[in-house]
Order: C-alpha cells, then sequence, then structure tokens
C-alpha cells in the first residue's frame, strides 16, 4: 500500500511522489494521477508542481519507451491524460494585454505537445499572445509561416534529436529573411547537451516554463523599446 501524500514534500518523498505518478499514468489510472497532482501541488505553484512532478514523469516514461520498457500507447495516453490535468490547474490568459511584439511557439517535426501547451498557458497567463503552429511542422512550413507573419519572437519546441538537429536550418533561413528575429529553442535534446541550443544559431534556450516566459520578457521589452 503507497504512503500518504505529506503536505510539504521533500528530496525523498519528491522521487516516490515520481514514482507513484509514473505508475498511475502507465496504468491509465486518470483519477489517481489526479489525486497525486492535485495532493502535491496544493501547497505550490501549478507551474512550479507541473516543472518538479509532471514533466519530469513524463520524460522518465519516455526514455523508457526508447529502451523498449513501454508501449508507445502508453506514451500517448500518458502524455493525453497529463495535458488534461494541466489544462485545469494552469489559470486562463490575463484579459489585459501588454504592449508585445509577434510571437509564435511551434513544435519542430515532433508531435509531443504537452511541453507547447504549457508554456502557451504560461505565456498567455503572463499577458502574452502567442500564435500556435502547432506540432509536426516542416522546417519549409515553419520557415513560410514565420516570414509570412513576420514573427519577431519565435519558440521552437523539439523532442527527439534529429528534429533539434533540423531546427538549425529553420533557424538559419529565418534569420537570413529576418535578422531581426528572435528565436529561443527549448526540448529534450537541449537539457541532455547544454551546448547544442548554440549550433542552431539560436538566440537562446529555455529550460523551463517559467526561463522561457523571463526570456520572452526580456526580447519583448527589447523588441518594444
Amino acid at each position: 500500500m503507497r504512503p500518504e501524500i505529506p503536505d510539504h514534500p521533500g528530496p525523498d518523498t519528491s522521487s516516490l511522489l515520481i514514482s507513484d505518478l509514473e505508475e498511475a499514468l502507465l496504468a491509465v489510472d486518470r483519477v489517481r494521477a489526479g489525486r497525486i497532482i492535485e495532493a502535491t501541488c496544493a501547497a505550490s505553484s501549478p507551474v512550479s508542481c507541473i516543472e518538479t512532478l509532471i514533466v519530469p514523469v513524463l520524460e522518465v516514461i519516455g526514455e523508457k519507451w526508447e529502451q523498449g520498457q513501454v508501449a508507445l500507447s502508453q506514451v500517448y495516453m500518458s502524455g493525453r491524460i497529463s495535458e488534461e490535468i494541466v489544462a485545469t490547474m494552469l489559470p486562463p490568459g490575463s484579459p489585459e494585454r501588454i504592449t508585445q511584439p509577434k510571437i509564435a511557439i511551434a513544435v519542430l517535426e515532433d508531435h509531443h505537445t504537452l511541453g507547447k501547451r504549457i508554456l502557451l498557458a504560461v505565456l498567455r497567463a503572463g499577458g502574452y499572445e502567442v500564435t500556435d503552429y502547432g506540432a509536426g511542422v516542416t522546417v519549409d512550413g515553419l520557415v513560410e509561416r514565420v516570414i509570412q507573419d513576420r514573427i519577431e519572437i519565435l519558440l521552437i519546441s523539439t523532442l527527439m534529436l534529429p528534429a533539434a538537429l533540423r531546427a538549425k536550418e529553420a533557424v538559419t533561413r529565418i534569420k537570413e529573411a529576418m535578422p531581426e528575429a528572435r528565436v529561443i529553442v527549448g526540448g529534450a535534446p537541449f537539457r541532455f547537451d547544454a551546448d547544442l541550443w548554440r549550433e542552431t544559431g539560436a538566440d537562446a534556450v529555455g529550460r523551463s516554463a517559467s526561463d522561457t516566459l523571463a526570456l520572452v520578457r526580456g526580447m519583448a521589452g527589447a523588441v518594444v523599446s
């Protein structure tokens, strides 16, 4: 029998919570997963809880799929359940819009959308309007839309290394057409390799939702000033 979730989880209990949530997601147990997340997040902000509990669990599940330990269907359902829970946790966008440049986000070639959805919610809650180009976007499609929409700050998310490497072509072509455009890359490959983002030619790397929000704020201030 699993122990009760403490009011203020410490380092040891955090590992247990991650293990418990992983087990619930792989079993497609929405109720149990929701209970674990709700109890854990009660003492912290939604963004903090998402970044310290939900994201690490999904990364573990993704790694186990790559090692052949879990089925693709389990990875898919784990992501869907997590997305549904995250949608209930994060606040709606602020009704007071701030002066800002044109911002867009896209998942390059991959179809994993949880990270994008979390970041979109965080940015919109912070007062930013962000155009969502969706997932599975090709390099050609991304470059065409960014130039057409005159995007000033672009966020590129990737899940797998091949897509992260392809980001270099997208960034190069966008910068050639629009030198003033700013690009932020993010995703698992950039967390595993701290210097990979520099190889893409991007202006910065977002290692978390809160980190990326701070980067956007800085870039937006420079663009509109």
